[in-house]
């Protein structure tokens, strides 16, 4: 279910280079179950579940309950096993880590970015996992300033996440966020002096990981989660005061409340938002004490978002009649009479506004079309706009966020399957961009080595379903290339055809690498999203379904030969798929899969479970609970053949807990009648993105690839 904000689990990709592999793929035996000794098999403990009448029987219920000894012994020995099952591939994922190594340059720095007469950037050094975050002032010529190196902050943890900073308006004070649990949702915030590099004593055990200061330089606003890790509280602390003010409480259970201040730094906002409504309450920065006042009061199926300007707000607005996103400007003084609101960019149902990001004499407007993303820049005195132009058909291009409101320049990315990223600086006066830096792969790539292309499928009800894949060039459609595919379809978050450095160790074996841009993302706009979920989610398995039948008519593929991998949500479309058709697929790869459905969505303890209902629906309604009964993973299993399946999965996580895999696989064991491999691998320290270093993280991506390329023969 759910998925992460900050990392995108194991597929918010690392934007790294590549190499060539020097070695042919030497084809060995396939193992089988009946290569090992016995799996695990988990007790039934049958518990009789009854909604609307009908009675389900959970035989694994139990293993939800990660303070059982019992449960954590049956984790324990699958681990064990899925390393017995592995042990022959140890040199090849030895091989694998070491090809995925090398294409990341240890020794690295991002390019500095100038805020508030600072030059802030990170760097990474040799054989640490993580980064030491730097600033030098007033020129790139100054002495560096090591703020934070996380590496020591990281030392003897089995995880640690770093979740970020905010520097105080006069330099002086950061606030920064941290766990070593490896969850996403719970972080500890501290402070620090830098100018004597001393760290205060104010501390706040658990917030959910944002924070904003006011102007005053004493005062920060964050969120706290409750029990079941919705943010719905906003406080502010005061440096030196022990006892913090609760300045907002979100008490619909549908809505979470963030807070964030604007580019101009003149307005701090608190928003309360759903995945269908929002609302704004505006607060000035130079007025810690007074009370946010909102914006405009939520109406349902209505969401919107505010831009601070000079003499006026900008406002992004979607309602049921603009769901791709119109832009208004409206005067400080009496916006709320609607009546003064003028319409700047027009709602287009070929285009999806993604965002605009606002500058005192420009805006750049991130719009999604045709399933690519664009970028417009417009003046806004004139309202004259050009286009940033990119060079290839299949590509994704994204802002990279630039904190001074002055500024004439805007930073962004550039990457597509065989380019790794580049970052340009874009002259919004002269519209030149300038290339400031391109990832570079120690190991050697060659782009032109590759061919990229966008395909489409043909859904079940005739719509047509984009793919992006790309494969060496030269390689003979016989229908004989093992293929992976790849998707998510979920939350309206679109799969971008990114520049995955790690895939090139099957594309250089042979693989195809493709990506179904399904329904429930929003590749293809607001609507496309909008038929990917709810009672229409069926759409978004069958689409994926449509994908791969395509792959293997036009013969880059064969159902002998396809690898399926998805994450979090995905996991959810993984499990669905190989119930829906499980003689389509050879492999499946489901990391941290949301597969109890009706379970996690009945138990609204559970984080992150009650917001969601406008996701999936809300099993407590009978049509939801029947509708949600017909692809839930879990409880559609039956005796049938399947493919040879890895499930992954953190005893840590808070978005899809542990048990959901560990069920799902311990079912499958009984019912399952085939003899193919299937895995459950739980990381015992981590959560919802697994191993947090840079390296360890390789080290599980290696484990994963393996299994692919030991179930297709592939052995070095």
């Amino acid at each position: 279910m759910k998925t992460i904000k900050m990392a995108f689990g194991l597929y918010v990709l690392l934007f790294l280079c590549i190499s060539a592999c020097k070695t042919s793929p030497e084809q060995t035996k396939v193992f089988t179950q009946a290569d090992f000794p016995a799996p695990p098999k988990a007790p039934k403990k049958p518990q009789i579940f009854t909604n609307h009448g009908y009675q389900r029987s959970d035989d694994y219920f139990w293993l939800k309950d990660k303070s059982n000894p019992e449960t954590i012994a049956y984790l324990k020995a699958e681990n064990a096993y899925a390393d017995t099952v592995m042990a022959s591939t140890k040199g090849l994922q030895k091989t694998l880590f070491e090809e995925m190594k090398g294409r990341i340059k240890e020794e690295d720095q991002s390019v500095p970015s100038l805020d508030n007469g600072y030059y802030y950037y990170s760097r990474q050094e040799k054989g640490k996992q993580y980064s030491i975050n730097c600033r030098k002032k007033g020129s790139l010529d100054a002495p560096e300033e090591v703020i934070l190196d996380q590496n020591k902050m990281a030392e003897g943890k089995p995880a640690f996440i770093f979740g970020g900073f905010e520097i105080s308006d006069d330099n002086n004070i950061m606030a920064y966020v941290s766990n070593t649990t490896g969850s996403y949702a719970e972080y500890e915030l501290k402070f620090k002096d830098l100018r004597t590099g001393q760290e205060l004593p104010d501390k706040i055990a658990r917030m959910a990981g944002g924070i904003t200061w006011a102007a005053d330089n004493k005062t920060v606003f964050y969120n706290v989660p409750n029990a079941a890790l919705r943010s719905h509280r906003i406080y502010k602390h005061v440096l030196g005061n022990p006892s913090d003010a609760l300045v907002y409480e979100e008490k619909d259970e549908l809505f979470n409340a963030y807070v964030g201040r604007s580019k101009t730094k003149k307005m701090i906002a608190i928003y309360a938002t759903s995945f269908t409504s929002s609302e704004a309450y505006l607060l000035p920065a130079d007025r810690p004490n007074d009370e946010f006042k909102s914006f405009l009061p939520r109406q349902k199926d209505i969401q919107y978002g505010i831009d601070d300007y000079l003499d006026r707000y900008f406002i992004t607005w979607k309602d049921p009649k603009n769901k791709n996103q119109k832009v208004y400007e409206a005067p400080k003084q009496g916006y709320e009479d609607r009546s003064k609101w003028k319409e700047i960019i027009a709602h287009d149902p070929k285009a999806k506004i993604e965002g605009i990001e606002v500058f005192e004499k420009y805006m750049v407007v991130t719009k999604r079309v045709n399933g690519l993303l664009e970028m417009n820049v417009r003046e806004i005195a004139s309202g004259a706009t050009k286009t940033v132009n990119f060079p290839e058909p299949v590509y994704t291009a994204y802002s990279n966020g630039t904190p001074e409101f002055t500024s004439t320049k805007f930073r962004y990315s550039y990457t597509s399957l065989n380019r790794p990223t580049t970052i340009y600086d874009y002259d919004m006066v002269t519209n030149q961009a300038t290339k400031l830096k391109e990832r570079e792969v120690p190991s050697g790539f060659n782009a032109d080595d590759y061919e990229v292309k966008r395909l489409w499928a043909v859904a079940k009800d005739g719509v047509k379903v984009p793919l992006s894949i790309v494969y060496k060039k030269g390689m003979e459609l016989n229908g004989s290339n093992p293929c992976l595919l790849y998707s998510y379809g979920s939350y309206g978050y679109s799969t971008d055809a990114n520049f995955n450095a790690n895939v090139f160790s099957l594309v250089n074996r042979g693989f195809v690498y493709a990506i179904a841009h399904i329904r429930g993302g929003s590749d293809l706009g607001e609507q496309w999203y909008e038929d990917g979920k709810l009672q229409k989610k069926m759409n978004t398995f069958t689409d994926f379904i449509a994908c791969a039948e395509h792959l293997i008519k036009e013969k880059y593929t064969s159902s002998s030969k396809l690898a399926i991998n998805g994450g979090s949500a995905g996991g959810l479309l993984m499990g669905a798929v190989t119930n829906l058709r499980p003689d389509l697929f050879r492999v499946v790869v489901a990391e941290v899969p949301f597969v109890d459905v009706i379970n996690t969505m009945l138990d609204s303890s559970l984080p992150l479970t009650t917001q969601e209902y406008e996701q999936w629906g809300n099993p407590n309604v009978k049509k939801d609970y029947d509708y949600m009964m017909t692809y839930s993973p879990y409880d559609n299993l039956k005796k049938a053949n399947y493919p040879a399946i890895l499930a992954t999965g953190g005893l840590n996580d808070s978005q899809v807990g542990f048990h959901e895999p560990t069920k799902w696989v311990a079912k499958l064991r009984d019912l399952k009648t085939d003899n193919n491999i299937l895995l459950l691998k739980i990381n015992m320290d981590s959560g919802h993105g697994g191993a947090t270093g840079r390296f360890d993280y390789l080290k599980e991506e290696a484990f994963n690839f393996a299994f692919i390329l030991s179930q297709m023969g592939i052995s070095n």
